[in-house]
């Protein structure tokens, strides 16, 4: 291997690549549990204020909190997942181009010999 061979530099990439997409399939989990969170606070807060099941002020400052908990998580989630897939892009295009400055050699069609 020469100094030029960009091979090491394409695996670490990888690496990057692949530890990015784990960061954005864990923000994707994260943006499901706050959707569900908004969606269970407002529900219970709906219940609350028709006194369906003879909750209190407690239950009501719970869904509150939770609904406000569930959209600040929302949102954190959201523009961490839109920065690890821009830099998710910018690693693979970044590889792309160490590939496409590799020589490659074409392997010839040869017929494989059966043994």
């Amino acid at each position: 291997m020469t100094e030029d061979d960009p091979t090491d530099e394409i695996s670490q990439i990888e690496d990057r690549i692949e530890a990015l997409a784990e960061i954005a399939e864990r923000c994707r989990k994260y943006i499901l549990a706050s959707k569900i969170a908004v969606g269970s606070g407002g529900a219970l807060l709906l219940v609350t204020i028709l006194g369906l099941f003879g909750m209190g002020q407690t239950a009501a400052l719970g869904s509150i909190a939770l609904v406000l908990g569930g959209i600040v998580s929302l949102g954190s989630n959201v523009s961490t997942l839109r920065q690890t897939e821009d830099a998710i892009g910018a690693a693979e295009a970044l590889r792309a181009q160490l590939i496409s400055r590799i020589d490659l050699r074409v392997v010839a069609d040869t017929p494989m010999k059966l043994v």
